[in-house]
């Protein structure tokens, strides 16, 4: 059976860091048989330069067509004073409308090798392995929004919050089914103690849990969320929150880690779903050669495992990070003195051939 895999390379340096994904992909196919076919799309700035849009309709017809999506990361200065709805990060906003993208799971695991680069003392590092499960489609990112109005004589400006019982069940469903791959334990996000549609939330992820009778819930204030991953982030299995807590404390987890370029996610649709690394485009360092290929490789992992069920693929490719990791290879993000210090290609190169 063929797989259908549309690359978006994106911006600055989605094209290195994709590049080295599919080096990967590549390698497991040999390995496990896979036959693995890529189309390659614009989206972000580039495709804005070339199509005035930010994501054309090719690019997400292609995206609904295929069985999997590889996105690199859009975005930079370059096109900072483009008109807000053309922005090329549009374009990752419009394929979560257009794919139905309703989850994006974030794993945040501290592989040995790199415990010492977590800012955590070592003792709170070791033995991080936690997912956030954050709801991609809904509140306050996709309410009704307003730039510029007069109100009693001032300016002000307001954006619309708001979820339904159905796209909280959806979210919850899934973050307990994840749990009961994984430990057991999932801890709902909220701010119950303030907000009506975080009330709405609790009520809500309580009723599905009563499902999952065999997965632990307890329910935690974003505040009080954001403190222990800070002090205490072993403590998690299941993360589940809305998108506005989902986007924070997903970029505060990412830290824990001690590079954000080893941090992979899926966004999770009804047919297709998207892959990508949870950094930016870093157009500072696009065309160097240095970029962290790491999180898009193993994005490329969860592909495997989520969309094209090929896990015995997908620990493949997790395993052979893990001891490219070992052996001492870093890129620049991570080099110090005793390490091997290899650009992205390498980097890729030495993971392929521990597949």
């Amino acid at each position: 059976m063929a797989y259908q895999i549309v690359v978006i390379p994106g911006d600055g340096i989605g094209a290195e860091i994709t590049a080295a994904a599919v080096k990967v992909l590549q390698a497991a196919a040999r390995k496990f048989g896979l036959d693995l076919q890529y189309t390659y799309k614009d989206a972000g700035g580039t495709a804005y330069d070339k199509y005035g849009t930010p994501l054309p309709e090719e690019t997400l017809q292609a995206c609904r067509a295929a069985d999997a999506v590889l996105f690199g990361a859009v975005g930079g200065n370059k096109w900072d004073q483009v008109e807000p709805s053309l922005r090329p990060e549009q374009a990752i906003l419009g394929l979560r409308r257009g794919l139905g993208l309703y989850a994006n799971l974030r794993p945040v695991k501290i592989e040995p090798a790199l415990v010492d680069y977590s800012p955590l003392k070592p003792e709170l590092a070791q033995g991080v392995d936690l997912v956030i499960v954050r709801e991609l489609v809904g509140g306050i990112y996709f309410g009704d929004r307003c730039e510029s109005e007069q109100y009693h004589g001032v300016e002000r400006a307001w954006d619309l919050e708001n979820y339904s019982v159905p796209e909280v069940e959806r979210i919850a469903k899934l973050a307990f089914a994840t749990a009961k791959l994984r430990r057991g334990q999932v801890t709902s996000v909220d701010k119950a103690n303030v907000l009506a549609t975080s009330r709405l939330w609790r009520r809500t992820v309580t009723a599905v849990q009563a499902q999952y009778p065999e997965v632990e819930l307890r329910h935690l204030y974003v505040d009080n969320c954001a403190m222990q991953l800070a002090v205490r982030p072993a403590q998690f299995d299941v993360i589940v929150t809305g998108n506005l807590f989902g986007d924070i404390l997903s970029d505060e987890a990412a830290v824990v880690g001690g590079s954000i370029g080893m941090l992979p996610s899926a966004s999770i649709g009804e047919q297709t779903s998207l892959y990508e690394p949870i950094h930016g485009s870093a157009p500072d360092i696009a065309g160097q050669g240095i970029a962290n290929p790491m999180g898009t490789i193993l994005s490329a992992a969860m592909l495997l495992r989520y969309s094209l069920h090929e896990a015995q693929a997908a620990d493949a490719v997790e395993a052979a990070v893990r001891q490219t990791l070992a052996d001492g290879y870093r890129t620049a993000d991570l080099w110090r003195e005793g390490c091997q210090k290899v650009s992205t290609d390498a980097a890729a190169e030495a993971v392929a051939a521990r597949v």
